[in-house]
């Protein structure tokens, strides 16, 4: 919508397309609420939004560009007796930063079509070779013999690419007789990609050339099969716009070999890591958690480390690596009740939809803001990407916002404004501790990291190898998840920051597991194609300080892999805006949406009539 076209006055005025944003959003158009939805950026989603290979290139470039600043245009004319302005700041302006970006791939057009001229000439100059070496001791007929045996050592990849060449340098009969010889059109170059033993290297020019299959999020995340998140989209028929697809088995990396965790009773049973005592005991041990009875030994001890209370089970150093670091996902310093309470999280989770805890959004995270964006324009909501906005007006007598300036001077009257935190200017920011910052990093690579002849999703878990280091968790995804072209695979890692920049932290795990330039011997690793690295704010929290009683701020993505403090925060600033009010309900299905001739509500099927405000608009 075009900023001329916007009203002047709504009940609730959202700036920022987060996810924590866009469910406040949802739940207040659900209640009937007026709903203006603004971002001053080109895409929805905000820090939690997912780009295609190229537009990330862009977003990229943009940052790693010097920024302008805003006009100093003056608004003082716009304002008011009684009003002060409470000026907004540039999103993203600081929150992410040491973006590094690293590609292993060659970046001349050396393959697909740009490649057959030279294909075509070595494949002449193997033929000169040929016949020059067995000119003066065969006739034509040994030569053509010869020609065809020395043929066979060329490598699949080259026969490949020149299978077209081939037939274009033959005469017209003989083109047909090897047509008819020919019993099969030769392999994809997807598949000739996915085989170890000379593999072909995929080019910078590929990966552009297939951008648009990428879904690459700019924050890693999974689905708990009943956490918050999961519930809110069943709870309010969001999960219609969106397709989910499941985490098919958890790893861990340990004494240099990547393994898969028993985390399920059937995964227990068929493992060949664990003994049949092993297999017992760790049995035993999360039936025991399932039942909390672990609740009533902890007098005095659910503040000691989780990893003193397994070891004090009697569990092997097996079992205590995969409870401690993959299932409860805990470090050393994670408390025996925080340790047990993320275990039995899991654990509740498990068998819901499929063998792990987890799902994840198909074409990537970013899809879930904008499905409770969609939810929201569905019952009336208004939204404006890529619009500038200026100040809030603080009326000085009520201690309350009431109006909103954009870039182009428009005053739009407002009951209650929700702004995500990047927009919120610093003096406003409490900085008595230390910001905490995440750091991500994001491979393209050539294979998974642990192959199998079905396709996987896999989340890795890696503890840390030396004292200091973080803990790492890594997401692979595969291309039935819409994130990645055909042959290759999508990983996301993430750790807390501890030595400064996301490539200092990460750069070790990578080196170590991937075949990049810095590994040694390494060729049997997945190779990495592509790489990019930086730092994200971890806003488990934004303490602010001395604002209006109708202004709510939402805070950015944690480092958490879990939704649950993003959904909890927004139905605490929906409670504060509509107490009265069901926090997203499901809405009609429009199939059950009865009109009268004059295309008036006369209800649902088998439900109470709407209101003005439940019918679909969108």
């Amino acid at each position: 919508m075009a900023a001329e076209d916007l009203p002047s006055e709504f009940d609730v005025l959202i700036v920022g397309t987060g996810l924590t944003e866009s469910v406040v959003a949802a739940a207040c158009s659900r209640a009937g609420q007026k709903v203006l939805h603004l971002d001053t950026r080109s895409y929805y989603a905000s820090k939690w939004a997912s780009f295609t290979f190229n537009a990330l290139l862009t977003w990229i470039k943009e940052r790693q560009e010097p920024t302008e600043s805003g006009d100093a245009h003056d608004w003082s004319s716009l304002l008011r007796e009684g009003e002060e302005p409470i000026c907004l700041s540039n999103a993203d302006s600081a929150s992410i930063r040491n973006l590094q970006v690293f590609c292993f791939t060659s970046e001349e057009e050396e393959e697909e079509e740009e490649d057959e001229e030279g294909v075509r000439c070595c494949v002449e100059d193997e033929e000169e070779k040929k016949q020059e070496s067995t000119e003066q001791t065969a006739d034509k007929q040994q030569t053509e013999e010869e020609e065809e045996e020395q043929s066979c050592s060329v490598s699949t990849d080259q026969r490949v690419d020149a299978w077209h060449d081939e037939k274009e340098g033959e005469e017209v009969e003989e083109c047909a007789h090897a047509e008819k010889e020919e019993p099969e059109p030769p392999r994809p170059r997807e598949t000739a990609n996915q085989s170890v033993p000379g593999r072909k290297k995929l080019t910078y020019s590929h990966l552009l050339k297939e951008g648009r299959r990428f879904n690459i999020d700019l924050v890693s995340k999974l689905m708990y099969a009943r956490g918050s998140l999961v519930e809110l989209l069943i709870k309010s028929n969001v999960s219609r716009y969106a397709e989910f697809k499941n985490i098919t088995r958890i790893l861990t990396y340990r004494h240099g070999n990547v393994e898969q965790v028993p985390c399920s009773r059937a995964d227990v049973f068929a493992s060949r890591q664990l003994s049949m005592v092993e297999k017992r005991k760790l049995m035993r041990f999360l039936s025991s958690c399932l039942e909390e009875k672990e609740e009533e030994e902890l007098e005095g001890d659910s503040g000691r480390p989780y990893s003193e209370f397994l070891r004090g089970r009697q569990l092997g150093d097996n079992l205590q690596h995969f409870l401690l670091h993959s299932i409860a996902m805990a470090t050393e310093e994670t408390t025996t009740r925080a340790g047990l309470a993320s275990t039995r999280h899991f654990l509740r989770c498990l068998g819901h939809y499929g063998n792990t805890p987890f799902l994840f959004p198909v074409y990537g995270l970013g899809e879930i803001p904008q499905c409770f964006c969609r939810m929201c324009a569905v019952f009336g909501g208004v939204y404006c990407l890529r619009h500038p906005i200026r100040c809030l007006l603080l009326d000085k007598t009520a201690n309350r916002c009431t109006t909103l300036i954009d870039g182009r001077g428009q005053r739009i009257a407002c009951g209650h404004f929700v702004l995500e935190d990047d927009f919120l200017p610093a003096h406003l920011k409490n900085q008595a501790t230390p910001t905490r910052s995440v750091s991500r990093g994001v491979l393209i690579t050539d294979r998974s990291i642990l192959p199998s002849d079905q396709d996987q999703v896999s989340l890795v878990t890696i503890p840390p190898t030396e004292a200091g280091l973080p803990a790492v968790r890594m997401v692979e995804l595969s291309p039935s998840t819409m994130t990645c072209a055909p042959g290759t695979y999508l990983v996301h890692l993430t750790c807390q920051s501890q030595l400064g920049s996301a490539y200092d932290d990460l750069s070790p795990v990578v080196t170590r597991m991937f075949d990049t330039m810095q590994s040694h011997d390494q060729g049997w690793r997945p190779r990495v194609l592509w790489s990019f690295y930086f730092n994200m704010d971890d806003c488990a929290k934004v303490d602010v300080s001395s604002l209006p009683s109708n202004v709510y701020v939402c805070s950015g993505p944690d480092g958490e892999l879990g939704h649950e403090r993003a959904i909890k925060q927004a139905e605490s600033i929906f409670r504060k805006i509509a107490p009265d009010q069901d926090f997203c309900p499901a809405g009609p299905n429009p199939e059950d949406i009865l009109y009268d001739a004059d295309d008036e509500v006369l209800g649902l099927g088998g439900v109470a009539p709407a209101t003005g405000e439940e019918v679909a608009q969108g």
